[in-house]
């Protein structure tokens, strides 16, 4: 069983979206919540930079990234909880013997801290696999087929 890590196994998307969309309001890109689950959602920072960058018609600050992980880092360590009942599904899965890991766009810092933060971190040790790992991010299957080989 493969799972993606952000909405799947912890709550963080509406945490780092609603971070995302303040930030990209005060850069002057009015943008909402919807629309940033719309275009955003499951993409790689590579994707999602190159569309920020198209929609403000210049290159993002430089600080632009690590101020957006200083903040969602704060919040996500204020609010990230587990999504419900995947707890019991990963103990289900390990009780029936069925091998499960997380393929993410996200990096291996990110779904360290998120999973760490909400305690799913030991039952994910060692099966970890990040787009960082691969030639093309998602929608691209190639982090799925790399943790399925692995």
């Amino acid at each position: 069983m493969i799972f993606d890590c952000d909405g799947v196994l912890v709550d963080s998307e509406l945490i780092t979206n609603r971070i995302l969309a303040a930030m990209l309001n005060e850069l002057g890109v009015p943008v909402t919540l919807e629309e940033l689950f719309e275009r955003f959602v499951g993409r790689s920072m590579a994707y999602c930079n190159e569309l920020i960058a198209g929609m403000l018609q210049r290159p993002l600050p430089q600080d632009f990234w690590d101020t957006y992980r200083s903040r969602t880092t704060a919040a996500m360590q204020a609010q990230l909880q587990p999504v419900p009942g995947i707890e019991a599904t990963l103990d289900a899965l390990g009780a029936a013997g069925v091998p499960y890991c997380v393929a993410s766009s996200g990096s291996h810092e990110k779904m360290r801290t998120t999973l760490g933060i909400t305690g799913l971190l030991p039952r994910f040790e060692g099966r970890l696999f990040s787009v960082t790992e691969v030639a093309r991010g998602k929608p691209a299957p190639d982090v799925f087929l790399h943790a399925a080989q692995r």
